[in-house]
């Protein structure tokens, strides 16, 4: 009777078991989708796609100034205190609005600059004003995410997920069917407003619940500490996306544009299966880790975490890499090029699962210093050894360098999180 009682009191597996059912009907939905668009608009149009959702990611970080890991982080501590949440919810506020009108003033100014650097034409300025018109809808989605997350409500947050990638799949068809490689940059620049609507049926009677429109006032009480999570998060969302962009973008330069086609295409994969982690991450980690305060709990919990997910992670990891060219025959026919990156990208994406578990821990206390320095570490590590990967190993040096760098940051981050207890042991009571 050992192992229902296991089933039933572990909470990162009801999650990750929860996680597991969206996540299988979106791969299968992605599939498609992808074997579509890899048919439809090739190697060239996979690339241009790429660039369109790292512009997005980056938008997701910009319009809410970064606050979205400070919503959860608090929501998560104060959600028995309204009156505290209501103060949040007024900081939060302002932060929105201001991200929101700078954001989109860039956007829709820089509209020509952004369409020549990422397209190499003006053919696209309409999109990035389209996405200056849609900023709002952004911020407000990304920031009522964090509030579900906050409250740990796995069973909404999974709805809402799938209900709104499904709406987002029904529009790239449509966009793909009517105006191809244009139309599908249209749908995924309009995923935002189809969330927000999903968000408001599924969680609106909830978000009423916890946080009243009339409590709302312009005041800035949590500045300073969402702020903090205002640097995180340009550190390791904004700098990463424009990152990767510049990376595609030297791909294509120094190979070709096929290449970097193939390299986005297997970020894809590791995208969709690292979905699994990221609701993970946001419903329970940062939430958990918030209310540990001693090492004993915290080693404790790592190590529940790692028992129960790393056997079910290490296992598709390697069902993906004996099926890796099955996949590309499903997914991506005729992009055969990829085959040699599924290994580094894949052992890369494992290390990556463990350092996370343990970095969300910067996060959860807000330890902004050490989470700023591990991620500039990392950032640098993989420009830098792409930089010179590439020279001699082409697109593959690329993922190589994605490995190289998330061995040393796990080094460097369990190294970090030693540090901060020894030092808070060493302090007096």
């Amino acid at each position: 009777m050992k192992l229902p009682k296991f089933l039933s009191g572990n909470t990162v597996l009801k999650i990750t078991s929860l996680n597991a059912v969206v996540i299988t009907i979106r791969l299968v939905v992605s599939v498609f989708i992808q074997r579509l668009l890899a048919i439809t608009v090739g190697e060239a149009g996979i690339a241009s796609i790429g660039q369109v959702r790292n512009v997005m990611v980056m938008l997701t970080s910009t319009s809410t100034m970064g606050i979205f890991s400070g919503v959860v982080k608090y929501v998560a501590e104060y959600k028995e205190d309204k009156p505290e949440l209501a103060k949040l919810f007024s900081t939060a506020t302002i932060f929105v609005i201001i991200g929101c009108v700078v954001s989109a003033l860039i956007l829709f100014i820089g509209s020509s600059y952004f369409s020549n650097y990422l397209f190499k034409s003006d053919d696209f300025v309409y999109v990035f004003k389209l996405l200056a018109v849609i900023v709002p809808f952004i911020a407000v989605s990304r920031t009522i995410n964090g509030i579900v997350s906050g409250l740990s409500d796995y069973k909404k947050y999974a709805k809402i997920e799938l209900i709104s990638y499904l709406l987002a799949t029904v529009a790239i068809l449509i966009g793909l069917y009517t105006s191809k490689l244009e139309g599908v940059i249209i749908a995924i620049a309009i995923a935002p407003m189809i969330q927000l609507v999903v968000l408001g049926f599924v969680f609106g009677e909830t978000l009423r619940e916890y946080m009243s429109f009339k409590s709302l006032k312009f005041n800035l009480i949590y500045k300073n500490k969402l702020l903090a999570f205002t640097l995180m998060s340009f550190v390791s969302a904004f700098l990463l996306n424009y990152i990767e962009i510049n990376i595609r973008t030297t791909v294509a330069n120094e190979i070709n544009i096929n290449e970097a086609g193939y390299w986005t295409a297997i970020t894809f994969i590791s995208k969709n299966y690292m979905v699994f982690a990221t609701g993970l991450f946001t419903l329970y980690v940062i939430p958990k880790f918030a209310n540990i305060h001693n090492k004993k709990d915290f080693k404790n919990e790592v190590f529940s975490i790692y028992k129960t997910i790393l056997p079910i992670f290490g296992l598709g990891m390697l069902l993906v890499y004996l099926f890796r060219n099955l996949i590309i025959e499903i997914i991506y026919p005729d992009f055969t090029g990829m085959e040699p990156l599924f290994k580094w990208q894949l052992l890369g994406d494992f290390i990556r699962l463990c350092a996370l578990v343990l970095a969300h821990q910067f996060l959860a206390k807000r330890l902004v210093k050490s989470f700023v320095v591990t991620e500039i570490i990392s950032l640098v590590l993989f420009f830098v050894l792409t930089k010179i990967f590439i020279q001699y190993y082409g697109t593959e040096g690329v993922v190589m360098a994605h490995l190289v760098r998330f061995v040393i940051y796990f080094a460097i981050v369990i190294f970090v999180i030693r540090l901060y207890y020894s030092n808070k042991q060493s302090k007096p009571s």
